[in-house]
């Protein structure tokens, strides 16, 4: 059904959002670039982006309000419905899952009572899971308010939510202090963050981050330890070269009956075993490429 017009800000509030826009719009030299800031202003001013702040945002940009939807929508930082004072996300991509990330996400749903892009009772906490929140080296991680809570379990994130809904002082990992979600919106619209301390506050990246780095520099690193995901192999061993029979592609193929290769001496060659050859390990099932 068609629904009725937005409701227009209240004239006060629109005169400040008019003023803090147009500080906005003289950032860029095409005011449809101004969109991504706008959205965070007025999600600043109501917790989320309502149907009155698309109306003020088409109405400065002259774009179509659905035109203004269409960016509103895509983007997930942009809030749709009412939500909490504190955003809590919890990374359930790949990694953090593995580490402990859908325990955490599943323990605080039932701790709090809500599922997934839902909000307390008390409009404290909104709770959703996050496909990434690229820091792979710290999973599992949680952000409330997009600042970092690092190598979480389930005790610690319970901790976490209970004190931002008492209103106890919490410290991120890293980064700025927490602050309300829409003190956050007017941040990331480009306003200064006034607070004392919060621009200073910073972190750096993990260990296996630094890692990766200094082996793109081509600096040396310590010992190379080398962890076999087979039980009862050796776990430390030096660098060595391939032997014709271990240098394998990820695309090479068993041999029709399965049996593992062996090596030139005669040997199995037990670390190029499929799941069909070893079945305490299965990986998939084997098939010809194509197949």
């Amino acid at each position: 059904m068609p629904q009725l017009p937005a409701t227009p800000y209240p004239a006060e509030v629109r005169a400040r959002l008019d003023a803090d826009a147009k500080e906005v719009l003289a950032r860029y030299p095409g005011s449809r670039s101004a969109l991504l800031p706008l959205l965070h202003l007025v999600q600043s001013e109501e917790g989320y982006v309502s149907r009155t702040g698309v109306a003020f945002c088409a109405e400065t940009l002259d774009l179509t309000t659905a035109e203004v939807t269409a960016v509103a929508t895509f983007y997930s930082m942009y809030r749709r419905r009412p939500s909490g004072d504190y955003q809590v996300g919890v990374c359930t991509n790949t990694l953090c899952a593995v580490m402990g990330g859908d325990a955490i996400f599943d323990t605080l749903k039932d701790h709090l009572g809500v599922g997934n892009n839902e909000t307390t009772e008390d409009g404290k906490v909104t709770l959703e899971h996050i496909e990434c929140n690229a820091a792979c080296d710290f999973a599992p991680v949680v952000m409330v308010n997009w600042e970092f809570f690092d190598n979480q379990t389930p005790e610690s994130a319970t901790q976490l939510v209970d004190d931002l809904i008492a209103g106890r002082t919490v410290e991120p990992t890293r980064g700025a202090p927490i602050c309300s979600y829409k003190d956050t919106a007017r941040i990331l619209a480009g306003f200064p963050d006034e607070r004392p301390g919060a621009v200073e506050a910073t972190g750096g990246a993990g260990p296996a981050s630094l890692v990766g780095l200094k082996l793109a520099k081509g600096e040396a690193l310590p010992k190379a330890r080398v962890v076999s995901p087979r039980a009862g192999q050796p776990q430390d061993a030096q660098p060595h070269d391939p032997s014709p029979s271990e240098h394998l592609s990820s695309h090479a193929h068993p041999s029709p009956d399965h049996r593992p290769s062996t090596s030139p001496s005669g040997t199995p060659n037990t670390s190029q075993q499929t799941s069909a050859s070893d079945p305490e390990h299965p990986a998939g099932p084997a098939a010809e490429e194509g197949e």
